[in-house]
């Protein structure tokens, strides 16, 4: 169960009693929507969901538990999640084995989710803001469905929100929190091909810490590190992008991935890159020789990751996305702003947002919400720190008219 602290007596008055039974039973009220969307979600896909990636997974995953084999080159970017699912074959749980398992971790995260902002808000005690972001994580079945799939998305979004987690647990505390953390990063990293992006959000974070450091001197000399590491971020950036032919992406015009009914058509004859370049300067030419039109697929790959909205979804599932999760957009900018939550812990979400939107804009949209499922915890958590944010500044008022 969720560990829950009284609210403090100016945040309790006594006009408002249902606060003090949800102060004390909505941790079960959580773990019970938690219960009831994994149970909806198994009714609703009959058990374990295998789809057309599914297959690769399981033959992975299936001569791993076997011959330990690893395979190379771009399959070895998703070694993470088939090693999850020869744990399970090799206990001869199966595919119900891989299910449950997802669940378990998607539960733990969302238990360290709640923890986690109840450390980061500025009024630990005030559960609100942690119970209403973790209510839209667990009740918010995009951020759910997933579990019952047997690809790598769930995995990912989990080992996300655990790595936000041992991030704020690391702030204070010994070293070897810094450790687990590194950890998480690390296999997030391995789960998919895009797994850097939480990478990427840690090393963002990692320059705000410095940056709050008095005199700024470690932020420079991190700065210049990086700056020195230049030759292998030139390698690590043409090893990513080896197997992926975007530019012949970018020629068929796709907006959402094997989606022909949007493509952008060019207006005028495409200039390719020539033979023998290395993919870093392949995609750069691209870019500079045809501006216009890679600018035109980019927005509208942004923006339709983004908006979250595709023209085939119901419009019931269209409207409580406008009435849900655009407030909680608005909300996430606030959050993001809100300085009394830990700078690092907010550039983390922020980067995790930006780096996989991003990420989009460079390659391609899906038909799905697979590619924003990581950034929705994200969205929800800074929600929640824009919530706790002006609780607190609500309370400082009271509190000054008494």
């Amino acid at each position: 169960m969720l560990k829950v602290n009284p609210l403090p007596a100016a945040l309790q008055p006594a006009a408002r009693p249902y606060l003090v039974w949800l102060g004390r039973w909505h941790g079960w009220l959580l773990l019970g929507l938690w219960v009831l969307v994994q149970v909806s979600l198994l009714v609703q896909h009959h058990g374990p969901r295998y789809v057309n990636d599914s297959g690769r997974y399981l033959a992975y995953g299936t001569r791993i538990a076997r011959e330990w084999y690893f395979e190379h080159d771009h399959n070895l970017r998703y070694v993470g999640y088939p090693l999850f699912i020869s744990l399970w074959l090799k206990l001869g749980a199966g595919w119900w084995g891989i299910v449950l398992g997802q669940m378990a971790v998607s539960g733990l995260a969302a238990r360290a989710f709640y923890r986690t902002l109840r450390r980061l808000t500025p009024t630990p005690a005030d559960w609100r803001p942690a119970a209403l972001a973790t209510a839209a994580l667990v009740g918010w079945r995009d951020a759910q469905q997933f579990n019952v799939y047997i690809l790598t998305e769930s995995l990912f979004a989990s080992l996300t929100i655990l790595s936000f987690w041992a991030l704020v647990r690391a702030r204070r505390g010994p070293a070897g929190r810094w450790v687990v953390f590194g950890l998480l990063v690390l296999l997030a990293g391995i789960v998919r091909p895009n797994g850097f992006v939480v990478a990427a959000a840690a090393g963002l974070a990692g320059l705000a810490r410095l940056w709050q450091i008095p005199g700024r001197r470690a932020f420079g000399r991190a700065l210049l590190a990086g700056a020195l590491l230049t030759p292998l971020w030139w390698w690590v950036l043409n090893k990513l992008l080896l197997t992926f032919t975007l530019v012949e992406t970018y020629l068929r015009g796709e907006i959402i991935y094997g989606f022909t009914p949007w493509v952008v058509e060019p207006t005028e004859p495409l200039r390719l890159p020539p033979p023998g370049l290395a993919p870093v300067l392949r995609l750069g030419y691209f870019i500079l020789a045809n501006p216009v039109y890679f600018t035109k697929l980019a927005t509208l790959k942004g923006l339709l990751f983004f908006s979250y909205v595709k023209t085939y979804y119901s419009w019931g599932h269209i409207g409580l996305i406008v009435l849900f999760i655009y407030p909680c957009y608005w909300l996430a900018v606030r959050g993001l702003r809100a300085g009394a939550a830990w700078l690092p812990a907010r550039v983390f979400l922020g980067g995790v947002v930006a780096v996989q939107g991003l990420v989009v804009m460079l390659t391609v949209e899906d038909w799905d919400v697979r590619f924003l499922l990581p950034v929705l915890p994200c969205v929800f958590a800074l929600a929640g720190v824009a919530v706790a944010h002006w609780l607190h500044a609500r309370t400082l008022v009271a509190q000054a008219e008494q």
